[in-house]
């Protein structure tokens, strides 16, 4: 505004000086200063109120919208002034918003593409079963019924589908609880060895259909405390054990190990299986995510076992993470609190 009023002045005394050159040959500096600041004043407030009425006001309720968008603040507290550089400040604030919406759309985006994937994923898992148990009454009601050779076995077959179809509704109904923090932990101490040991006996025999050694790493003198809910880390050893049974090859090995962490213990779960893509590892805890998907609906199970021993491990406020080599195995690590002592 002040280098508009100035050039407004300075073309007006030119002019001024130029006509009375020519006409009068002589120049009246004291009125010509007078005239001078009148126009310059009178210019920079019409300018003012040019930009104040028509523009800055305009700008201000565009900022307004913005600010109090990202910070629920009144319009009383924004303190816009023409001493401040408001067109950069909007300038600034309108680049922050949509980078801000920017990265939003993209988080919803992501969202919206792991639902869609999440529903189909549920809807194949529970299509499969139902597919046979539809396939099995069927034929059992277009005469089978009366077969000795097919109906006891279809039944029984029914039957191991509808458990899968319970099996996953149980987990999902597991892990829902886990998220809205319904599910509370029965926390105490315990020795976890004696535990890993518990769960290694429970699937020895299932171990040895495939010639898989299950084994801890090293015998301990003393008992290993920690301190955390004992049942849902059970659940957590059963899973990632019966998961490198699953998985792991013939005359195989699983070893699983416990390291003293000062405040926490590690404990690693560690196969000579067939072992995981790199690409693949940052989804293996997504809900039915499966590495070969034909091959892990063979084994069974309900495809949320990861999923739930990572919410479990989260809800005692600790991490666990996985790495693995294609051909070489896998260890899945996790971390618990120490326990001085026994003590429940």
């Amino acid at each position: 505004m002040l280098i508009n009023s100035a050039a407004i002045v300075i073309v007006l005394s030119f002019l001024y000086i130029s006509s009375s050159l020519i006409l009068n040959e002589s120049i009246l500096w004291i009125p010509l200063l007078i005239a001078d600041s009148g126009v310059f004043l009178l210019s920079f407030f019409i300018y003012r109120y040019i930009l104040e009425k028509f523009i800055y006001g305009k700008i201000k309720l565009i900022y307004k919208t913005i600010h109090t968008l990202k910070s629920k603040i009144s319009f009383k507290e924004l303190e816009l002034t023409l001493d401040k550089d408001i067109i950069s400040k909007v300038n600034e604030e309108v680049t922050e918003w949509a980078q801000d919406r920017r990265q939003e759309i993209e988080e919803l985006k992501k969202l919206e593409a792991y639902r869609r994937e999440f529903l189909g994923n549920v809807s194949h898992e529970l299509k499969t079963p139902l597919f046979n148990i539809q396939g099995y009454i069927l034929t059992l009601l277009d005469g089978g019924l009366d077969d000795p050779t097919i109906n006891k076995e279809y039944l029984q077959r029914s039957g191991k589908n509808i458990e899968r179809m319970i099996s996953i509704v149980e987990d999902l109904e597991v892990i829902s609880r886990f998220e809205t923090g319904e599910l509370k932990l029965d926390i105490l101490n315990f020795d976890i060895v004696a535990l890993a040991t518990d769960v290694i006996e429970l699937l020895e025999v299932k171990a040895k259909k495939k010639n898989i050694r299950l084994n801890i790493t090293r015998e301990f003198e003393k008992p290993l405390f920690v301190r955390a809910d004992k049942e849902r880390i059970r659940q957590v050893l059963i899973n990632l054990l019966d998961n490198s049974i699953k998985y792991g090859t013939d005359s195989g090995k699983t070893k699983v190990g416990f390291f003293d962490m000062d405040e926490n213990i590690l404990i690693e779960v560690t196969d000579n299986g067939l072992g995981v893509d790199s690409k693949d590892i940052p989804r293996l805890f997504e809900r039915f995510f499966r590495v070969d998907k034909s091959r892990s609906r063979e084994q069974g199970g309900s495809g949320l076992g990861l999923a739930i021993v990572k919410h479990i491990i989260e809800a005692h406020h600790q991490t666990i993470n996985v790495r693995s080599t294609i051909g070489v195995g896998t260890t899945f690590a996790f971390t618990l609190q120490k326990a001085d002592s026994f003590q429940s």
